[in-house]
């Protein structure tokens, strides 16, 4: 099986988009993010299966759960399914990720932000 750029990405130049497993006859759904902008990234969210986070250029704060984790490019990470996660880009530059999601279906629910500024 193939998915052509044209069909995930949303763009010609960035690497930003998703592939659903189920596209692929399989139960493994990749997304790929990127963003140039520090601090911003996913906000607060959870899936009901596992995910592995691969940060493959630049600097990241992961929240994972109550941890936090200052990854890097080349880190690995675990985010177990029902915990409540979120990353952003620490800078300067380019952050970019390859997330795979234990499912063929992309399935995530957003949620308030406890670390959010209230008004």
């Amino acid at each position: 099986m193939r998915v052509s750029r044209k069909d995930w990405a949303s763009g010609d130049d960035a690497w930003r988009g998703h592939v659903e497993g189920a596209d692929l006859g399989t139960d493994v759904t990749v997304l790929v993010y990127q963003t140039d902008t520090p601090g911003k990234g996913p906000g607060w969210h959870v899936h009901p299966y596992d995910e592995v986070f691969i940060v493959r250029q630049g600097r990241a704060l992961f929240t994972i759960g109550a941890q936090k984790i200052e990854a890097v490019a080349g880190d690995v990470l675990f985010g177990p399914r029902d915990m409540p996660h979120k990353f952003h880009n620490l800078g300067p530059g380019r952050l970019e990720t390859t997330d795979i999601h234990l499912s063929p279906r992309w399935i995530q629910t957003d949620l308030p932000d406890p670390e959010a500024e209230r008004d």
